[in-house]
């Protein structure tokens, strides 16, 4: 800020100074009856569950201190911010950190940078299903729109098994498909959707209402009868002004919107919930399930029932057809990244995932250490182990992700350490769909028609997008954060942790120059019998010795896919990509599987 400008809010009397927040989580299991339906044992905060929303000012910084009173790892993931100079604070378990063991306690430094709606959760063995999930506000110090007052909405699927029980049935060897699928509960605010408190309206005042979905499997849908609501904001972006009548939510993402209130207080009126997947049976009452609540303008005031319309009949929220009010123009493609997602069917027959050529398993160094100790050879993606599907993106590098979903069910794809521009969507071809066995009985010809779309003028950023069925889309970001980055699927646990992730590596050579790493993370590694050092499993240069046993897919499960036409030179699709020997990408990089510790890039 310059000086005048200082000066100006100085005489305005705007100066707002940051502030350090601090907050203690004490981890525990809860006993819980929170959807009313089934006593089952929960990860909570403090002793309760559900969590109790954050709130922080833009500019601000959360001191989180959390102490882990379970008898496992955990870690805490602030979901959609970057944390730049500090990738070490993004909380993923084996992945920028090792997790906070039994007993002890970390706090994390989380800064507001960004204004925006997000949310804290588990970031270990899918934790965040079992109730470690709260919703966390970054306050606009100075927003680009009016509004009077702020509502919260934060929607979950509650799961009457603890998610250990279901990873141990979706992974278990000799099975032959999916397990059968077990039908969740909606929660609204933390409990039970029918149960859900009146939003208190003022006629005239306008009302920025925040929706977060923090489900770990299923899908929502928001509406508001007789309000029209203006979208402003997606996943932290702030948006041009988009008017829809309702807008789906995938697990992880969230929308603000401005609703203004009627004139009168004549009537009071009913918002909408309804939770549901595709890819799972529909039974009436279970799937989907119709939450409604009451938007309160009088407590003595009547209910106007608005005519009940489908759901085609509606303007429902489309990615790309908002545009992100920052005017960035899209990104050039510096390169393309194709992923796909894909059943894997080990020879044990164990149900796994995958988005590159195998399953994600976490490695048993977590990758920010494997970066920042192997020198040179950090930029070789091989060090990184072969199930953590490494990409190694140099510093700027303007990166287009190709995401092919050619399954019959959606994927809620989340990326760590900032957000992504929403290109287009369109079909996977025909020739690519995945063969049996599928999670719905369906054949070509029951698939829709899917037109390719494209975005126009501004793209729209966000963190987590849906890819629908039979669909592809294109993403493009920068590689302007260094830092080790998931990308992941939010469907958890079948998904997710099932092995559908890759890890971006994001100018590893700028990080050994530039990152500090706490020493108190080092400590809390060497307490776990964790190395700190060294490729995947702690050796050095491509020495895997006591890697864990890499699956072997069952031949046929997972149909090759053809490389798409009119792939681009030097893109990683192309049959004449012209890489060069030892390059990053080079299967020919001569790195000795028994080199010596390599030397810091200075």
């Amino acid at each position: 800020m310059n000086i005048l400008s200082f000066i100006s809010l100085v005489l305005l009397g705007h100066v707002c100074v940051a502030e350090y927040v601090k907050l203690t989580w004490n981890i525990t299991y809860v006993d819980t009856f929170r959807d009313g339906i089934v006593h089952r044992r929960a990860k909570g905060v403090n002793g309760q569950v559900p969590i109790p929303p954050v709130y922080i000012n833009q500019g601000d910084t959360l001191l989180l201190t959390v102490h882990n009173n379970l008898d496992m790892p955990t870690s805490i993931h602030s979901h959609g911010l970057r944390h730049d100079g500090a990738t070490f604070m993004d909380g993923a378990a084996m992945v920028t950190q090792c997790g906070i063991p039994p007993g002890e306690s970390f706090t994390y430094e989380i800064y507001g940078a960004q204004a925006g709606s997000y949310w804290l959760h588990g970031h270990r063995k899918d934790d965040v299903a079992d109730g470690l999930r709260a919703p966390f506000i970054i306050r606009d110090r100075y927003s680009p729109y009016e509004y009077d007052e702020e509502v919260l909405i934060y929607l979950e699927d509650w799961y009457p098994t603890e998610v250990p029980a279901k990873m141990a049935e979706i992974l278990a060897p000799g099975s032959i498909g999916p397990p059968a699928p077990t039908f969740a509960t909606g929660l609204v605010n933390g409990f039970n959707g029918n149960d859900s408190r009146p939003i208190q309206f003022v006629a005239g005042k306008r009302y920025r209402i925040r929706v977060i979905s923090m489900s770990s499997t299923m899908y929502w849908r928001f509406t508001t009868p007789g309000h029209k609501m203006e979208i402003i904001e997606a996943d932290g972006i702030t948006s041009e002004p988009c008017e829809v009548d309702g807008f789906t939510l995938a697990p992880a993402q969230r929308y603000s919107a401005i609703v203004t209130a009627h004139e009168s207080s004549d009537f009071n009126f009913i918002y909408n919930c309804t939770m549901y997947a595709d890819f799972i049976p529909f039974i009436p009452g279970l799937n989907p399930r119709i939450y409604t609540g009451l938007i309160e303008y009088r407590q003595d005031a009547p209910i106007k029932h608005m005519e009940i319309v489908g759901d085609d009949q509606l303007v429902w929220a489309d990615d790309l057809n908002m545009h992100a009010l920052n005017g960035e123009p899209a990104l050039p493609m510096d390169r393309q990244v194709v992923l796909e997602t894909r059943a894997f069917i080990s020879t044990e027959r164990i149900n796994f995932r995958k988005l590159g050529s195998l399953p994600y398993t976490e490695p048993l160094v977590p990758s920010l250490f494997t970066a920042m100790s192997m020198g040179e050879q950090a930029m070789d993606p091989r060090v990184y182990g072969p199930q953590a599907q490494a990409y190694v993106i140099p510093l700027n590098q303007s990166v287009e992700i190709l995401l092919k979903n050619p399954q019959g069910q959606p994927h809620s794809q989340h990326q760590h350490g900032g957000w992504f521009q929403i290109i287009e969507r369109g079909p996977v071809d025909r020739s690519e769909l995945e063969q049996p066995p599928l999670p719905l009985n369906f054949s070509l010809a029951d698939v829709p028609f899917i037109p390719v779309q494209r975005y126009t003028g501004v793209p729209m950023s966000r963190d987590t997008v849906d890819v629908p069925p039979f669909s592809y889309v294109k993403l493009r970001f920068r590689g302007d954060n260094p830092g080790v980055h998931l990308h992941h699927c939010h469907l958890n646990p079948t998904h997710s942790g099932a092995g559908l992730s890759i890890t971006f590596v994001v100018a590893p050579d700028v990080l050994q120059k530039t990152l500090r790493i706490p020493d108190e993370l080092y400590e809390m590694c060497a307490r776990q019998g964790i190395k700190t050092e060294g490729n995947a499993v702690g050796n050095w240069g491509l020495d895997f010795t006591g890697l864990p046993t890499v699956p072997v897919e069952l031949v046929g499960s997972s149909p090759r896919v053809p490389l798409p036409s009119g792939a681009p030179p030097n893109s990683v699709n192309s049959p004449d990509s012209a890489i060069p020997p030892n390059s990053v990408n080079s299967p020919d990089s001569a790195i000795p599987p028994n080199s010596t510790p390599p030397q810091p890039i200075n």
